[in-house]
């Protein structure tokens, strides 16, 4: 599969040869990333224990917090930098990759330390007990000394997307999963480290990464490279950064809080055990979310770049393939969870009691998933094409709105499947929502086209 030369075919190119081109590399990434968390689950649950399963699913808030943070700035600067290129802006998509950078390392540095001063409190609200801190408190001391590293390797990636590298991208992801997995297999099985192994070893494997990311944006002799004088912050182009970054960001900060109370009210109606089946189910449903995500990161460059250039009918296009690709993945995924939770289960754990409520929560999870992808592919556009603030509303319907309601009144009278079909509930209603805003805005770019004509 060739790399594509310049960015400038993004504008040229035919749609569904491009979104191929983008979504192959860009669904092995994310299909490899998806890979990392099952194989790092289900070291730590077979090699260390059920009990340390569940200690890892307590920290999911705050790493979620963390990717919030992260996703800011990484898919901000990547849609800023479409957007400018499809404008011909050169330079400012130049100055957004060093602007990107610093401000990663600030942010990833600053959210590290604060995390690391406050880490007990903040575990023991998500959910952690006398039982699970422990396990928490080893993984996460870890993961937040290398931060910034983390936000640095994920921000660039999404660059390396925006600025015609996608084959580049899933390099960076595929090594770093690979690296970890054998790291997590030499910590974990071979030197028993316990949970500790697995955060070195994520750490480890993201650092490489981030080393090699930067020697392939060295290349002078590519329009977006590593280049001295674009560190110092352009506070203007910072703001439409953030701005346009902000809808990921409250989507996984929202996330945090979601997770905060799924593991709190698992906790209240089941027990530490039931945090742990919900990190089995949370793994094989981010299977099927990050294929979609993959199809997302595709769309993304090609609909930037073409609504910055006006070409309206190349942006209708690469959306309704996105949407019917994101529905055929999503409903693959109803079908795994409906009819073979066991097989998935048994990849994580052997405990019976683990895997009895795991199997329980997975079907009713997975009762409306084939909604879910249009529903994610709909908030993707919106950002894609620089409306935040109906990404923005999206993602805090579906996660906040809708789910949080849910959440507090259904257990009440159905206990922990209560906790269940809120999740569901959620989305069936996020889906109808986002569709209400998707529809005026295909209408309006059809009449943009006509009037262009």
């Amino acid at each position: 599969m060739s790399e594509l030369k310049t960015p400038r075919e993004l504008g040229t190119e035919k749609i569904g040869k491009l979104l191929f081109r983008y979504a192959v590399p860009a669904m092995i990434a994310m299909l490899a990333s998806s890979l990392y968390n099952i194989v790092d689950r289900a070291f730590i649950g077979h090699g260390v224990g059920a009990m340390a399963l569940s200690g890892l699913a307590v920290t999911f808030p705050l790493m979620n917090l963390s990717a919030a943070l992260g996703s800011m700035v990484g898919v901000g600067s990547g849609t800023m930098i479409s957007i400018k290129l499809g404008q011909k802006d050169n330079e400012s998509a130049q100055t957004l990759l060093g602007n990107s950078i610093t401000l990663n390392i600030l942010i990833g540095i600053l959210f590290g330390a604060l995390s690391l001063i406050f880490i007990n409190p903040v575990l023991k609200l998500f959910g952690a007990t006398d039982v699970t801190i422990g396990y928490a408190r080893e993984y996460m001391t870890i993961i937040l000394a290398g931060n910034a590293f983390t936000h640095l390797y994920l921000g660039i990636n999404c660059i390396l997307r925006a600025a015609g590298h996608p084959n580049k991208a899933m390099i960076a992801t595929i090594g770093t999963v690979l690296l970890n997995t054998f790291l997590d297999y030499l910590f974990i099985m071979v030197f028993h480290w316990g949970i500790m192994g697995a955060a070195i070893a994520t750490v480890i494997s993201q650092v490489l990464a981030f080393g090699w990311q930067c020697f392939q944006l060295s290349d002078k002799s590519e329009l977006i490279h590593l280049k001295r004088g674009t560190f110092r912050l352009h506070w203007d182009l910072v703001k439409n950064m953030l701005t346009i970054g902000l809808s990921p960001c409250l989507m996984n900060a929202a996330a945090c809080l979601v997770v905060l109370l799924i593991n709190r009210g698992l906790l209240k109606y089941g027990s530490d055990v039931a945090i742990g089946a919900y990190s089995i189910i949370n793994s094989i449903g981010f299977i099927f979310i990050m294929m979609v995500m993959g199809f997302n990161q595709a769309m993304q460059p090609i609909a930037g770049y073409n609504y910055g250039a006006k070409q309206f009918p190349r942006v209708l296009k690469v959306l309704y393939m996105t949407l019917f690709a994101g529905t055929c993945v999503t409903t693959l995924g109803f079908v795994v969870g409906e009819f073979m939770p066991n097989l998935c289960i048994r990849i994580f754990t052997n405990d019976s009691e683990l895997s009895l409520i795991a199997r329980n929560g997975m079907r009713i999870n997975f009762l409306i998933f084939p909604l879910i992808g249009s529903q994610m592919v709909t908030g993707n556009f919106f950002q894609s094409i620089g409306m935040p603030g109906k990404s923005i509303l999206m993602s805090l319907s579906r996660q906040l709105l809708l789910l949080i309601p849910f959440l507090i009144i259904l257990p009440r009278y159905y206990g922990i499947n209560g906790v269940w079909y809120s999740m569901p509930a959620s989305d069936a209603l996020s889906v109808i929502l986002g569709f209400s805003l998707l529809i005026p805005q295909i209408r309006k770019l059809k009449l943009e086209t006509a009037q262009n004509q």
